[in-house]
């Protein structure tokens, strides 16, 4: 109600729609402060249950990832001894789960936001488990496909992730730190799995040896399970599937490269077993040869990472590729004895685990702070596809050679990958940073 300025009468507005609208904006704006997410807390960087959730995912780490890197350990066994003449048939066990391991990388941010963390690895936990006992009991190769193959890398799947996710959150000054002791429990693991693993070979047997890492996995995840807390609730509204990365060119190139990378990385592992066998090394030095190239990787990915903070990440991925590369087409593809294999698998171990650790340091980088996890949800999916053909490839390679034993001709078909995977980061290195080779980047 106003005044009119002529009669001094009260006239009466119709502004009904201006305080409609003015009302609405009101309740509207009501309804967002009730239902405002309370702010989230910052990482504490330290405390008690901070180093607790790094120890469980160290665990998580270590017993799903462990097993990936002492595969080959266990496919050599196979193939002499328990499956004898079907390499390429029991690569497939192999294959299957180093690319189910990362199928859950697209939609693990939406499963989060329903379902907490630690549920999701107490599933790990008797998945995993389970895979192993079942594994112990079977009597054909198809049914490794569906055990040590498929329940053992999904598995393995949902404790990546939810591992991952941990230290990240907790930590930010020392999040490098965090995520590198997290990493390097594949290293670990791997070693403790194959010596084990060597051991009850020759003792007590293949079915036993699976037992006891299935023990062990359950123990080692049970723990993961019960430390791995969240700092903050998980989003709300969360697509199924995030595409937005995928329309960031840089992240393109990285996701070629994290591509690329995977159908060669686990081919060291899951061979220089069994090259050590066609070369006649001892049993012990079989192993042995494996176990150490896990622990190469466990110092080298925390190792390589320190450096990359004084030479840049986007420079340390590029050379990294480079010697994976001269160690296979230099070192491997012309070993006869046991002292150039000790050569390879210590320059392959520190190179090698040193490339997968920066082609992760990067992904922050590339997609930012705030896309970080679908990121390296997307970036490990990649892995999937490298991961269920490489190998098979490599053992077509290998039987189709003179004798059905042409690893030389499998070991330069790693050697290219690295150096196409050198050249992609390369590539993406300058576009990051520009031409100045001196350039911290």
């Amino acid at each position: 109600m106003a005044l009119d300025e002529k009669t001094a009468e009260p006239t009466i507005i119709n502004d009904s729609h201006k305080l409609e609208s003015e009302f609405s904006h009101t309740s509207t704006s009501d309804n967002e402060s009730t239902e405002e997410e309370l702010p989230l807390r910052e990482a504490p960087d330290g405390g008690l249950k901070a180093w607790l959730v790094v120890v469980g995912s160290f665990c998580g780490f270590f017993a799903s990832q462990g097993y990936g890197y002492s595969w080959g350990v266990f496919f050599d066994e196979l193939n002499a001894n328990v499956y004898p003449g079907q390499m390429t048939e029991l690569s497939w066990i192999g294959s299957l789960w180093y690319c189910l391991c990362n199928i859950t990388g697209p939609f693990y941010i939406y499963m989060a936001s329903k379902v907490d963390d630690r549920y999701i690895l107490a599933t790990s936990c008797i998945l995993s488990c389970l895979a192993m006992m079942l594994a112990s009991i079977t009597n054909a190769v198809w049914q490794l496909y569906i055990t040590q193959g498929i329940m053992s890398g999904f598995g393995a799947s949902l404790a990546w992730f939810s591992c991952m996710r941990g230290p990240q959150m907790w930590f930010s000054k020392r999040r490098g730190l965090a995520v590198g002791i997290t990493m390097a429990a594949s290293g670990a693991g791997g070693l403790t799995f194959s010596y084990i693993a060597g051991a009850c070979f020759e003792t007590i047997g293949y079915e036993w040896a699976l037992r006891i890492l299935g023990f062990m996995q359950f123990a080692l995840l049970a723990v993961a399970a019960a430390t791995c807390w969240r700092l903050n609730p998980p989003k709300k509204n969360v697509p199924i599937v995030d595409i937005q990365d995928l329309k960031n060119k840089k992240f393109l190139v990285l996701f070629f490269i994290h591509f690329i990378g995977n159908f060669a990385f686990y081919i060291p592992s899951g061979f220089v077993p069994s090259y050590a066998r066609y070369l006649d090394l001892d049993p012990f030095m079989r192993s042995n040869l494996s176990a150490i190239m896990s622990a190469v990787m466990f110092f080298g990915k925390i190792s390589v990472g320190f450096v990359s903070d004084y030479v840049g990440r986007f420079n340390m991925a590029v050379i990294c590729g480079l010697m994976a590369c001269i160690a296979h087409l230099a070192v491997w593809v012309t070993a006869t004895s046991a002292g150039s294999m000790w050569a390879f698998v210590v320059l392959y171990g520190l190179f090698g685990g040193g490339y997968i650790a920066m082609i992760t340091a990067v992904i922050t980088e590339v997609v930012g702070v705030d896309r970080i996890e679908s990121g390296t949800g997307w970036a490990f999916f990649a892995w999937c596809f490298g991961g269920l053909l490489g190998q098979p490839l490599a053992s077509a390679i290998v039987e189709g050679g003179n004798n059905g034993e042409d690893y030389r001709g499998a070991v330069i078909f790693a050697g290219c990958l690295f150096f196409v995977g050198a050249c992609a980061a390369a590539v993406l290195r300058v576009v990051q940073g520009g031409y100045k080779l001196n350039k911290r980047v």
